[in-house]
């Protein structure tokens, strides 16, 4: 495999554009079988040392930095392109036939089983999940991408007894042409309006995942979200809570007993798990039906599942301070993230909400809150300013704070005692912080403190 994805890129003018961990794993990759290949880094910003220590070592790179590097793209024979960059508002049709990545060149030549797995939420947790369920059955299995390890990082190692689960986010996925042999679809929201034209241009980025499989792949989707409108395959599955049994092969929840087709497979009860809130028995029923199609132990799998713990940032269980339970849920960045986390802790006194606003509708949220039992609402820039003023005519006690230092303090202040302080911002970080695991952890330190 690894031969084939050099050769594809042999005798070309390279562009690997953006330099975050995926575009420095790109260039370590190629500089390591192409000594002399020309390559040209394109990136936002720069890191000086870095920079020039490339510079220093490598005759065959060079830099081009800062406003309007994404100019001039149609003179590289190939661009190898890092999920985080936009060409929202950029005309692509004169290179557009050149965009490749990490994960296309993978798809292309790779051997093994893969696993793909994308939605707006719940995608780090599900493909953790069905990594952590797969390789506790004795499989060589990895799990790749969005996760934060590069497809490049490992491709040595990868056979083709592998098992590759992949984490997709939109932004990987807008301009591949293949697909994953398993595609595991769990929900699309309104999210990253600021990186897409509308949200039309975002729902059709999730749905190549399953667009571009072949008809021997096998597509795991939701049956319940009003945003996927998908012509499923007759060995594809449906996932749903809701009764929308669309196809021959349904993962079905009825209160807690969890079907396929008309065979109950597993009763849940949500007290005997670590994954709290529907929204997580709903990831594990993908889990399930991936465990369905690679026939594997289904009641050790379900062992598995029960001892998993929550990812970081994740309704992540912070400690109890002053007889108050604080949760971290930093990763919530759309509305329907914070009502589904609200409902899991089931007895939320006070939450912290707000972040950047990205055009994101938040009146479903505004809503929720008003008809909710949480006492406190602390609001922070941007969007917290927007649902204090939806929740002005309500009975809540709301806060409206500029810093994250203000909102732990405030909660600390007014939380009831044993009742619960929920983290869950229901908007983006950038713009406040580097990121939601910035954030996050800046909400743990002032707790713990």
């Amino acid at each position: 495999m690894v031969n084939k994805i050099i050769d594809n890129l042999r005798d070309k003018k390279i562009a690997i554009l953006g330099f975050g961990v995926e575009g420095k794993s790109t260039y370590r990759f190629v500089r390591k079988y192409l000594k002399n290949a020309e390559i040209t880094i394109l990136c936002s910003e720069e890191d000086e040392a870095e920079k020039s220590d490339i510079l220093k070592k490598d005759e065959f790179a060079k830099f081009v930095v800062g406003k309007g590097y994404l100019d001039n793209l149609d003179k590289y024979d190939v661009i190898l392109k890092a999920p985080g960059v936009s060409f929202k508002n950029i005309e692509i049709n004169k290179f557009a036939n050149k965009i490749t990545s990490q994960l296309e060149l993978f798809l292309e030549y790779n051997n093994c089983l893969t696993i793909g797995v994308t939605g707006t939420k719940g995608k780090s947790t599900t493909s953790s999940l069905i990594y952590s369920v797969i390789k506790d059955q004795g499989k060589d299995c990895y799990l790749l991408g969005n996760i934060g390890i590069p497809i490049f990082d490992k491709v040595e190692e990868i056979t083709e007894n592998s098992v590759v689960v992949l984490e997709l986010s939109s932004h990987a996925l807008q301009y591949v042409k293949r697909s994953t042999n398993i595609a595991v679809l769990l929900n699309i929201y309104e999210e990253h309006l600021d990186h897409y034209k509308d949200f039309n241009e975002y729902i059709d980025a999730k749905l190549n995942i399953l667009k571009c499989q072949k008809n021997t792949d096998i597509a795991i989707f939701n049956s319940d979200n009003e945003n996927i409108k998908y012509n499923y395959k007759q060995n594809d599955y449906g996932i749903t809570t809701m009764g929308n049994c669309l196809n021959k092969n349904t993962i079905e929840l009825k209160q807690n007993d969890i079907y396929y087709n008309d065979k109950k497979i597993i009763t849940i009860n949500e007290d005997e798990i670590n994954l709290k809130g529907k929204h997580n028995i709903n990831n594990i029923m993908f889990v399930l039906a991936v465990v369905k199609i690679m026939n594997l132990n289904i009641e050790k799998a379900f062992q598995t599942i029960k001892h998993f713990k929550p990812l970081e940032h994740r309704l992540e269980y912070v400690g109890t301070v002053d007889d108050v339970e604080y949760y971290n849920d930093s990763i919530a960045t759309i509305p329907e993230s914070t009502i589904c986390s609200i409902k899991a802790l089931k007895k939320v006194n006070t939450l912290i909400v707000g972040g950047k606003d990205r055009g994101v509708k938040l009146d479903n949220l505004v809503e929720f809150l008003n008809n909710s039992e949480i006492r406190n609402v602390i609001c922070m820039p941007k969007t917290g300013e927007y649902i204090a003023e939806g929740l002005k005519k309500s009975n809540k006690n709301v806060i409206l704070v500029s810093t994250m230092e203000e909102a732990v303090d405030m909660a600390k202040r007014v939380t009831e005692k044993s009742k619960i302080c929920l983290l869950s911002p229901a908007a983006a970080s950038y713009g406040f912080f580097k990121n939601f695991k910035e954030r996050g952890e800046i909400f743990k330190k002032n707790v713990l403190n």
